[in-house]
């Protein structure tokens, strides 16, 4: 999908820096990749802390990946 964005140039070069990209919608699609997969780990752990699902880790384990960044 195309779409047009409004980015500020400063976030821009260090989005192409931290994602190692010389271009620019490499970098955004990698981006929303990393983004997109810790929000996912966030809502999981979310669950795992309120009981809601099965899974087999310490607590320490746990708030570990609390605070995991992507």
């Amino acid at each position: 999908m195309r779409i047009t964005l409004d980015i500020d140039d400063e976030k821009m070069e260090s989005i192409l820096k931290l994602t190692r990209q010389k271009k620019k919608s490499p970098a955004l699609a990698l981006a929303l990749d990393e983004f997109l997969a810790f929000k996912r780990r966030q809502a999981l752990v979310a669950r795992v802390m309120a009981g809601k699902t099965d899974y087999q880790a310490s607590n320490e384990e746990i708030e570990l990946l609390a605070h995991l960044e992507p």
